[in-house]
């Protein structure tokens, strides 16, 4: 009896990427005005306040105010209105939807390696590739004009954060499926990306990250208040003033369980919960419902630090399309094993942690999970830059029609000088829209309290 023929097992279909150049020319990738706008940046925040907590919403704009990097961090729905008003290649991967360049940091593997990879999927979901790639290069002249960085630096360090996008999506092109599936950037190819023997900045990141994990979030988090451990408040970022919430909270938590395999579940139920507080993190997450959980396991008290986090719609949803997915924190903990090469082994998620309707996903808490700042990469940007645009290329590679996208932007320079072109332009519309914020805030439109712990 014959094999019968089966029908591919994704949705991908042959896309001709060469083809798509007709669609959207390639020097068109350039191209930005804010004449194209259709909605003004200050209504396409406030119209995400209705799924965050009223009482955070002074601190988000705060922190929005405080310079156009910190602006840029918290308007990627600005950015994807903006992307969505000018064409596209119409090459789908899954967007990492955030991919600024903070957004990529080093964390942990479940085999206990530690990764340099993308690290954000609030806003994930499947659109065109080169809406991620936009976002990436236009947050490097920003965190250059952020860190003083003058426009010959900040230019070769989109040019480096192209260049890696490019040549290892050429590379990928080549590779199987599973040789691109199974690919990690370990601390050994980031610490090449250094490209200095003397370069201190990739060693005090390694060795932070042995620190970034629940044993040492135990001692500086918790302290013991009557007679029983629990998570230090530092209000507004940490108060337990959600706590009544807790049959609720216990509830979420059998439902994250059941979002697990079999194998973790056992893992957790070693450990009992001993408290939770509700966070503020981020920038543009600053808002969204946070809790961390201290759970401890029976036989030896060993600390288990995890993070309940509201998932709400992709900002890209009015534009692309709903998620086929049921559940925000489905959608978020589905994307992130699609664009990971290793996700945490505790990914899961719930539909409600404390009874407000909102949906969840939950991960561990650190996790060896460390994101340099900005001036740490200041001095080696376009290094850095070259490190990240590998990650995003292998994150669409897993994700995408890489051949496709390879065969769109070919070998030819003018693709990456309209990137560059982009970025640069984006920068300035980014300054724009942080003055205009700004002025709103000085003139009292928009209640802001300036803080960041």
């Amino acid at each position: 009896m014959g094999v019968p023929a089966v029908a591919s097992l994704s949705k991908l279909g042959d896309v001709d990427g060469r083809a798509r150049r007709k669609v959207l020319p390639r020097r068109s990738l350039g191209d930005w005005s804010p004449s194209l706008r259709e909605q003004d940046p200050i209504a396409a925040l406030r119209a995400q306040e209705g799924i965050r907590d009223p009482e955070l919403l002074t601190l988000r704009y705060g922190r929005m105010g405080a310079s156009p990097w910190t602006y840029y961090r918290g308007a990627a729905a600005v950015m994807a209105a903006d992307l969505a008003v000018t064409p596209n290649s119409g090459i789908t991967v899954q967007l990492c939807g955030d991919a600024h360049i903070l957004n990529f940091g080093l964390w942990n593997t479940p085999e206990r390696r530690l990764a340099f990879d993308l690290r954000d999927f609030d806003e994930t979901l499947p659109g065109p590739f080169e809406w991620d790639l936009k976002r990436y290069l236009a947050s490097i002249v920003v965190l250059a004009r952020e860190n003083g960085l003058r426009n010959r630096a900040a230019r070769e360090a989109v040019r480096l954060g192209y260049r890696g996008y490019r040549q290892w999506i050429r590379k990928y092109a080549d590779w199987p499926e599973l040789d691109i599936w199974y690919d990690v950037v370990g601390t050994d190819r980031f610490a090449n990306y250094a490209q200095r023997e003397d370069d201190q900045t990739t060693a005090r990141l390694l060795e932070r990250a042995d620190t970034r994990t629940s044993r040492g979030a135990f001692d500086k988090l918790t302290a013991v208040k009557d007679g029983r451990r629990r998570i230090a408040e530092k209000p507004p970022y940490r108060t337990h003033k959600l706590t009544q919430h807790a049959p609720e909270l216990e509830a979420a938590i059998r439902r994250y369980l059941g979002s697990l395999p079999d194998h973790v579940q056992r893992v957790l139920g070693h450990f009992d919960l001993v408290d939770v507080v509700q966070q503020v993190v981020g920038v543009g997450s600053v808002g969204m419902r946070v809790f961390l959980l201290l759970a401890e396991e029976r036989r030896t008290g060993d600390p288990l630090f995890m993070q309940f986090k509201q998932a709400g719609p992709s900002v890209y949803e009015p534009f692309l399309g709903p998620s086929r997915y049921p559940e925000h924190g489905q959608r978020v903990v589905n994307g992130q094993r699609l664009l990971q090469s290793a996700s945490d082994a505790f990914l899961g998620w719930t539909d409600s942690a404390v009874g407000d309707g909102h949906a969840y996903y939950v991960r561990q808490f650190r996790d060896g999970k460390v994101v340099p700042n900005g001036e740490e990469i200041a001095g080696k940007l376009a290094a850095y830059a070259f490190a990240c645009g590998h990650v995003l290329a292998r994150a669409h590679a897993r994700s995408g029609d890489v051949a496709a996208i390879n065969d769109y932007l070919g070998k030819s320079d003018q693709v990456e000088d309209a990137f560059t072109r982009f970025a640069f332009a984006y920068d300035d519309q980014t300054a724009r829209d942080h003055a205009q914020l700004a002025e709103a805030i000085e003139a009292g439109r928009i209640a802001a309290i300036p803080g960041w712990p």
